[in-house]
């Protein structure tokens, strides 16, 4: 018996959405970053990219436990001599609770080109409204 390797063209991509509303942030990543890798999938093949798209609704909802709002920071930098940005989560999370949940996936995933890939699956919203309707997404229960 040989072992199936899934090929790209036989995925059939789907679309799910997860309501972040009253989850942990870690916890919701980690269930967007099986779905974006297709490790939920008995066809999973690592080099391949058979995850499926991933909507994630009320951005703005979700909770971080313990004192991480005030100590975590989100830290980046221009590329530039004193180009360090540090932005405690609160702050984050005040100005733009997206880029807090699409960090969180986007760190569970491969840091390559098939990464890259997997995180164009990716839709982070603040509210409950999406506009990808009409792809018939499927409510994904956490």
């Amino acid at each position: 018996m040989k072992t199936y390797m899934a090929k790209p063209g036989e995925i059939d991509k789907k679309w799910y959405i997860l309501d972040a509303e009253g989850k942990v942030l870690g916890r919701l990543a980690t269930e967007a970053a099986v779905i974006l890798r297709g490790k939920h999938r008995p066809a999973f093949t690592p080099n391949v990219d058979t995850g499926d798209h991933v909507i994630v609704i009320n951005a703005d909802k979700i909770v971080l436990t313990g004192n991480k709002l005030q100590n975590k920071k989100y830290i980046r930098h221009s590329g530039y001599p004193g180009g360090l940005k540090v932005m405690s989560y609160a702050t984050l999370m005040n100005k733009n609770p997206e880029i807090a949940v699409r960090k969180a996936i986007e760190g569970m995933l491969p840091h390559n080109r098939l990464g890259a890939a997997m995180a164009k699956k990716l839709k982070v919203y603040n509210g409950a409204e999406h506009p990808h309707q009409a792809q018939m997404p499927e409510a994904w229960s956490l």
